[in-house]
């Protein structure tokens, strides 16, 4: 007996709701990025002493990297000419992504705060929304610009303090430079990515990315190495690199990439606005810095702002 074809209208039924349940899991996977992220933000503010920059920028994806080439080792050598012939794209991610966003982001920790670095990673959504809309095509509803202006307001609410007259008396200091230059970058990593449509799938992907920012962070930690002042290898900075290659590394850019594919750009980057929050929750349980009502107030605006934007 000949089994039962599916006619055209069952097929596409089916796989409507295969994309409905891969976005339902993409959205949820989204709340747990910004927390992956606030760990790079306490590793940021550890490693001054212990580790210079582009040295834990460079332990984190080569390790991060090693791993992923391992799980999609097969697919990589399958697609290795294709590979080959964009591996432009793959330097320029690496650069953009690795190098500004990963030792970049250690620089400027130096001399500004953690809350700091996610107050200005938080602006990135509004360049990626804005990208979206002028170079991909993407459409941006009149109900996700609420959400943005929501969102914003909570992450404002966070860093003033709950004192929106204290707005104009914000210090910023040399660090803060740094982490524009990575917000920037971190657009730009966003949008390419969906500018530069790939082969590779997820895991892949982002193993070629990690070579990209390892050949561009490889002669930046050598030269950092042969500089006076460069504190010896230590067992802490082995601890520093694993934990950040392994949170804000492997797990949230993989989740970044696979839930970008499926949500697109402007959707998914709305989730940096969960940054301050999710960083001040981070210093409250790691740093011992107090929590106080502005933060479940932020938190109040935060997240309904993220369920506008990130909804279908």
């Amino acid at each position: 007996m000949q089994p039962q074809q599916q006619t055209p209208d069952a097929t596409a039924l089916a796989d409507l709701a295969r994309h409905a349940r891969l976005e339902r899991l993409a959205r949820l996977a989204l709340w747990l990025v910004p927390a992956l992220w606030a760990v790079n933000y306490i590793v940021a503010r550890r490693a001054p002493g212990v580790v210079e920059p582009y040295a834990l920028a460079l332990g984190r994806w080569a390790m991060a990297g090693l791993l992923l080439g391992l799980a999609a080792r097969q697919e990589l050598w399958t697609q290795r000419r294709a590979i080959a012939n964009a591996w432009y794209q793959y330097v320029v991610l690496g650069f953009c992504g690795m190098l500004v966003c990963g030792a970049w982001v250690y620089i400027g920790a130096k001399t500004t705060t953690a809350m700091n670095i996610a107050l200005i990673y938080s602006a990135s959504p509004v360049l990626i929304a804005l990208g979206a809309v002028l170079f991909l095509g993407e459409r941006f509803r009149w109900l996700q610009v609420a959400g943005v202006a929501v969102a914003l307001a909570g992450v404002v609410h966070v860093v003033v303090k709950g004192q929106w007259t204290a707005l104009s008396q914000v210090q910023w200091v040399a660090g803060d430079a740094w982490i524009v230059a990575a917000m920037v970058s971190w657009a730009a990593y966003a949008l390419l990515q969906k500018l530069w449509p790939s082969p590779l799938g997820s895991t892949a992907r982002l193993a070629a990315i990690c070579v990209g920012g390892v050949a561009v962070l490889l002669p930046c930690a050598v030269w950092e190495s042969l500089q006076p002042g460069t504190p010896p290898w230590s067992w802490a900075a082995t601890g520093l690199v694993m934990t950040a290659a392994l949170a804000p590394g492997l797990a949230a850019y993989w989740i970044y990439g696979w839930a970008q594919k499926i949500l697109g750009a402007s959707r998914v980057a709305v989730t940096l606005y969960l940054g301050p929050l999710y960083a001040a929750v981070a210093a409250w349980g790691v740093l011992g810095e107090p929590l106080g009502w502005h933060h479940l107030a932020g938190a109040a605006l935060i997240l309904p702002g993220v369920y506008l934007v990130s909804k279908r």
